[in-house]
């Protein structure tokens, strides 16, 4: 290996694989808009902030690859210091992981009708947040990376609470769809849809976070951190917006599922058998007839 590898090498592939996730992002951004979603405001400023808030970080990632390996090309010693973007970094994806935390968490809330636990999940959320932009501030008040001892446990604190609230996420989400299963198998086979967009919601992003932290508490003399640390921001927009646009192609298979309210719509064919659901999930039936025109809409 080169000399520079583990510390310009992996941060590079973090800041290259940043930018490719931003793209998807940007992607699914448009996909969201052509598809003109009803939801309300405050699901649609949320897609708004995440974005905003992916595009500036996208641009500070570039720039600091430009500045590593161009305005500092003959200039090694510079490595020895952060500057001010893992700070940013730091804080940047701390918000992006509130934002992302609390829509989710308001989606345990309309599916267990449970108070107390979206309280527990905000609270963890809440915790992660604010270590996060600890940490991010001491890291840039330190400066110097032989010094970032001391940033250990607000480091460890952040990111096990962020962890934390993604997976606790992950479980509510999928006991709760999993207990409205009904038996039948067209309501179920949506329903199974609707656990595999949770589970991966919580999962990647907790790869990328507990890597981000093994990595700084175990290789700190290196900048290998800085390439988990850098895409974590993207992996929770493009989950968030995933399982926001999922909602059309579910439609198109006959189900609509209403972000606001966690409504699922199911439109029956003649032949088949009534759909019914139990728990949280409302489903309308839309019963078929020769002039179309005859609709019941139950709530289970």
């Amino acid at each position: 290996m080169g000399a520079f590898d583990n510390v310009v090498g992996v941060l590079l592939l973090g800041l290259f694989f940043n930018t490719y996730l931003y793209g998807i992002c940007t992607s699914q951004l448009m996909e969201y808009l052509g598809h003109k979603f009803k939801d309300s405001v405050w699901i649609r400023g949320t897609v708004a902030s995440l974005f905003f808030l992916d595009t500036v970080h996208s641009a500070v990632a570039i720039y600091s690859a430009w500045d590593m390996c161009v305005t500092n090309y003959n200039n090694p010693a510079s490595l020895a210091y952060v500057g001010w973007t893992i700070p940013f970094t730091a804080v940047a994806t701390s918000c992006a992981a509130i934002l992302s935390q609390v829509f989710l968490a308001h989606r345990v809330f309309l599916l267990t009708k449970n108070k107390l636990l979206f309280a527990l999940i905000a609270f963890i959320s809440a915790l992660g947040f604010i270590f996060g932009c600890i940490a991010g501030v001491k890291s840039g008040i330190i400066n110097a990376v032989a010094k970032f001892g001391p940033l250990g446990p607000y480091v460890t604190a952040w990111l096990a609470f962020q962890t934390s609230a993604d997976l606790l996420i992950t479980l509510c989400l999928t006991v709760a769809l999993w207990r409205s299963k009904t038996g039948f198998r067209s309501t179920d086979t949506i329903i199974n849809r609707l656990i595999g967009g949770a589970v991966r919601t919580g999962l990647f992003a907790s790869i990328f976070a507990l890597a981000d932290l093994f990595s700084f508490l175990l290789h700190r003399d290196t900048n290998l951190y800085a390439m988990f640390a850098y895409p974590i921001g993207r992996i929770y927009t493009n989950t968030l917006l995933h399982t926001l646009n999922s909602r059309s192609s579910m439609k198109m298979r006959g189900a609509v599922v209403d972000s606001d309210n966690m409504r699922m719509s199911m439109r029956n064919v003649p032949g088949q058998s009534q759909i019914v659901s139990s728990g949280s999930v409302f489903i309308r039936k839309d019963v078929v007839t020769v002039d179309d025109r005859s609709e019941v809409e139950q709530k289970i």
